[in-house]
């Protein structure tokens, strides 16, 4: 009996060690050290990025300051065609009110069905001006289709600021994702894969900066100063490419992970609307409240955005995006 009960503690032991390994473990090394000096491109990068997130996302933006929601998808729109992109909006109506989704596409050249979406939602939480959560994705998504223009990818890459991700709309029919994602499963439409750009323009350097949901914080750094990449089970294979694409590419920390979607902080953002319509999808991140103290507060403010790092941040994206274009 004693033997039979210390076999079974040893294969459930072994069980856990190998379910933790297969969530944790990802391809390629993390970069370390100090940051090389940005470029004069890249300085420029941050000058625009600052820019965006102060017009965006200065003051509460939501259905409930529907004039200052408005006011950025109206600056969205703008910036999007001055790069040259043409907008297409995605309206539709939330309790009465009128909001939209806005979608740039650059067609592929090949495998012209084969879509990879980018996206990060431009609503604020109420009561909060959202800087970081996410005027920071939604700016990422803006110097991405700056940088992307005049690109001829093989496959499709479809850009998409999404509004109402914030509750109560989060996992309603009225999430801005959730809405793009009943439309891309009713056209039939081939995702191959889609990020989504949530919460990225925050860094620390201090011991015991970041934090995580049991166990993870056994396998990860104490230091918030990287770029987490956040798949289910189901986008392991993605997570994989794409953290693989980025460690190439760029010269900034990254972590990654891909865990049950039931554990706080995975779900948290649109890529869960695409999950729930069974595409592989993943959240890039500087993992939210595990690290942000201002998180869904009315202190997220454009002055917490660390502009520099998240320069690297989009650069690093570009890169790693123009390399899966060709494996995905």
């Amino acid at each position: 009996m004693r033997m039979t009960t210390w076999l079974s503690l040893a294969i459930g032991a072994a069980g856990i060690a190998a379910l933790l390994w297969y969530m944790v473990a990802t391809p390629g090394r993390s970069w370390s050290g100090p940051l090389p000096p940005l470029s004069e491109d890249d300085c420029a990068l941050r000058d625009r990025l600052q820019a965006h997130v102060g017009a965006i996302a200065s003051h509460e933006h939501n259905v409930w300051t529907l004039a200052a929601l408005e006011a950025a998808a109206r600056y969205i729109e703008a910036h999007l065609a001055e790069a040259g992109h043409a907008v297409r909006r995605e309206e539709y109506r939330s309790d009465g009110t009128p909001v939209r989704n806005l979608i740039a596409e650059i067609k592929g050249a090949t495998r012209a069905d084969e879509i990879v979406i980018v996206g990060a939602h431009y609503d604020s939480v109420r009561g909060a001006p959202g800087a970081n959560d996410n005027g920071s994705g939604a700016a990422a998504v803006l110097e991405l289709a700056r940088a992307l223009r005049g690109w001829q990818p093989a496959r499709t890459w479809r850009l998409v600021l999404f509004v109402n991700e914030e509750p109560p709309f989060f996992k309603s029919g009225e999430m801005g994702s959730q809405v793009h994602a009943a439309g891309v499963r009713a056209r039939n439409e081939r995702i191959v894969g889609m990020f989504s750009l949530e919460t990225i323009g925050y860094y620390s350097d201090a011991p015991g900066s970041q934090h995580y949901p049991f166990p993870f914080g056994f396998f990860y750094p104490q230091r918030g100063d990287f770029l987490a990449f956040v798949a289910n089970l189901h986008s392991r294979a993605l997570l994989h490419k794409t953290i693989a694409a980025f460690r190439s590419h760029a010269r900034f920390p990254s972590e990654g992970v891909a865990a049950p979607a039931w554990i706080p902080g995975v779900d948290w953002s649109d890529q869960a609307s695409f999950w729930a319509a069974g595409f592989h999808a993943l959240m890039v991140t500087d993992t939210a409240p595990y690290r942000y103290p201002h998180y869904h507060t009315k202190r997220d403010t454009p002055d917490k955005v660390d502009y520099e790092r998240l320069a690297r941040v989009v650069r690093g994206l570009e890169q790693a995006f123009r390399a899966l274009d060709g494996s995905l």
